[in-house]
């Protein structure tokens, strides 16, 4: 008996789409905003979605002002920490929309620091099949990193942001005045992101944090409006350049996949700072013993996030954390399930000098071997 020949069709759906947006950054925003929607609508309603303490500090206050201004205006918020940046939140979340009767003319107003942003970005992502959300970052880890390039996401039992979506807002609001409430150790946290920038583009940037050292503090807006601008600039040229992660933009995860690693073994007691700092100083140590990275440039990186108060001995801190040695072998099984692994074996973005990263064949993404890898831990790890 003869088959039926297949029949194939095509579905043309070739299109241009313009996602840029606008970043504003300065001092006592809150205002800029109400009136900025009040003049240009992204939709009928406005959800402002914030952790506990944020939602205090400032969630209410912004929910009050864009009421003001004749916005429907709400609020929902979750409770603080790495820890909620799951399903659960997010479907609780969800359902506190639905609740209020949010539909596709809704908009979400991510107000607060990075597992705000990453959370309420990746509802907005996903509710009603995508609405859209304005990033107003209160951390200055948000302010410098995860408020812009659309990453999104949450976090599961297997790792860090291992589902999410690249969505990108329609505004960003980086008011710096939100940084004088700022606990010390987070304000410490989000400078580690600064030196990452410093490290993987901007050398000038490095130098000037070198002379800056402590005088930088949260209570100078006029330094800090400096310091997110020069940052954003770092991060949006990088997005700009490669949207999607193809490439170049995996220069940022300078730190990430070390570090990734080493919040979850601690369940998140490290701070995403805190722990990249840590993988900055796992994975510059590991650029040195492959030749890429002089011993001179690896302490000039160390000493300054030593000098922002941020941890670089990876073992003393796990020890610190959990009460025991971690071996090697530890970090490296948590590391195969990241999410920048490609076929089973983990990425690594690594220096040459500072303000520039190694290539190998037009690629910023190296494999490196599990053996090289597991020396420069072992000896990390036990103090050498």
């Amino acid at each position: 008996m003869n088959s039926v020949p297949a029949s194939v069709l095509r579905v043309n759906l070739r299109r241009t789409v313009d996602d840029s947006y606008e970043i504003i950054v300065g001092e006592d925003l809150f205002p800029r905003i109400a009136q900025d929607l009040r003049k240009q609508p992204l939709g009928y309603r406005y959800v402002v979605i914030s952790d506990a303490t944020v939602m205090r500090l400032y969630g209410r206050r912004l929910i009050q002002t864009l009421r003001d201004q004749g916005l429907k205006a709400d609020g929902l918020s979750f409770p603080a920490g790495e820890k909620s940046k799951n399903r659960r939140i997010k479907e609780k979340l969800e359902d506190g929309l639905q609740k209020l009767g949010v539909g596709r003319d809704g908009v979400i107003l991510a107000v607060g620091g990075g597992v705000t942003g990453d959370l309420a970005g990746f509802i907005a992502a996903t509710y009603h099949r995508g609405i859209p959300y304005v990033q107003v970052p209160t951390s200055l880890l948000a302010m410098v990193d995860s408020s812009i390039g659309g990453k999104t996401g949450i976090d599961t039992p297997h790792g860090k942001n291992l589902i999410g979506a690249f969505y990108q807002p329609k505004r960003v609001y980086a008011d710096v005045a939100t940084l004088k409430t700022l606990p010390e150790r987070q304000f410490a946290s989000g400078l580690a992101e600064v030196v990452k920038h410093a490290v993987i583009r901007d050398r000038a940037l490095f130098s000037f944090l070198e002379r800056f050292g402590n005088r930088l503090l949260p209570q100078e807006c006029d330094v800090m409006v400096r310091i997110v601008h020069r940052n954003l600039k770092i991060k949006a040229a990088i997005v700009e350049a490669d949207e999607r992660e193809q490439n170049l933009r995996r220069i940022l995860n300078y730190g990430h996949t070390l570090g990734h690693a080493l919040e979850a073994i601690t369940s998140y007691s490290l701070l995403h700072g805190e722990a990249v700092a840590l993988g900055m100083a796992l994975e510059g140590r590991l650029a040195h013993e492959l030749g890429y990275f002089s011993d001179s440039e690896l302490r000039r990186q160390n000493a300054l996030l030593k000098k922002f108060g941020l941890p670089v001995a990876a073992g003393t801190a796990l020890r610190a954390a959990l009460g025991r040695r971690v071996p090697a072998e530890e970090l490296i099984t948590r590391t195969l399930t990241d999410k920048k692994a490609r076929a089973g074996r983990p990425e690594y973005v690594l220096p040459t000098r500072l303000g520039r990263m190694k290539k190998i064949h037009g690629q910023f993404g190296l494999a490196v071997a599990e053996a090289v890898v597991r020396k420069v831990l072992h000896d990390s790890l036990q103090g050498r």
